[in-house]
């Protein structure tokens, strides 16, 4: 008993998410519920020029874990930069419900039969049969993985293992390919995408205030300290 009383005092800083992640979910599939025919099209000229290409649903899918093993990292490792990342991400998740709710939205992109066979459009069937055209802007899978990669970078603690370098990299490359996916297999409009991107930029200009200013201002082991 004493044991479980310790654990719960130790992480208790995970009600919060918990929390906030039955709000969300909740509220989500009340939108998916109730906006499914009367909502603004979006669309832009170059959505018609983006190729289908189904095997950017592997980074798609590889979202749901990337954010998931993240915050996870930082619970366990760092509780700073826990709350920086959890910040970051329910900010931009909650604009992106509120936007939902009073701004219905959707797209036609998605094409009427799939031009190939094979498992990756399968795979982007089964995704589309569970996830509606709508409730798209700005896209919370570019922000997020913004959020995610912001948090890869300025994590401390992982800067000083041997695998911190290249556990970067790949964050980069993951995050860059995920922000891709969204339009290569139909998911989200351009404009989805950029405006996404720009609340990301806006949002860590916020949260990590004090590392995006050392940036313009050297400041020795502080500023390494912070850049992680």
């Amino acid at each position: 008993m004493k044991k479980c009383k310790n654990f719960l005092e130790k992480y208790k800083h995970g009600i919060p998410l918990l929390i906030y992640l039955v709000i969300y979910l909740v509220w989500f599939a009340w939108l998916e519920k109730t906006n499914v025919t009367d909502y603004q099209l979006i669309h832009v000229s170059l959505d018609d020029h983006i190729p289908f290409l189904e095997v950017f649903i592997i980074p798609y899918l590889l979202w749901f874990g990337y954010v998931a093993v993240v915050v996870v990292y930082l619970f366990f490792k760092n509780k700073q930069d826990y709350y920086k990342a959890c910040v970051f991400l329910f900010t931009g998740m909650t604009i992106f419900l509120i936007i939902s709710t009073l701004w219905p939205n959707g797209h036609d992109l998605r094409p009427v039969s799939m031009p190939r066979d094979n498992c990756f459009t399968w795979l982007v069937s089964m995704l589309w049969k569970t996830d509606t055209p709508t409730n798209l802007w700005p896209s919370i899978h570019v922000f997020n993985s913004m959020g995610a990669h912001f948090a890869v970078m300025h994590s401390w603690d992982l800067a000083q293992t041997k695998f911190g370098r290249p556990i970067k990299v790949a964050s980069g490359v993951l995050s860059v390919s995920i922000i891709f996916s969204t339009m290569f297999i139909k998911q989200h409009s351009v404009f989805d995408v950029v405006t996404g991107i720009l609340m990301g930029a806006v949002m860590y200009a916020f949260v990590y205030r004090k590392e995006w200013l050392l940036v313009f201002r050297p400041a020795g082991k502080d500023r390494e300290k912070a850049a992680g």
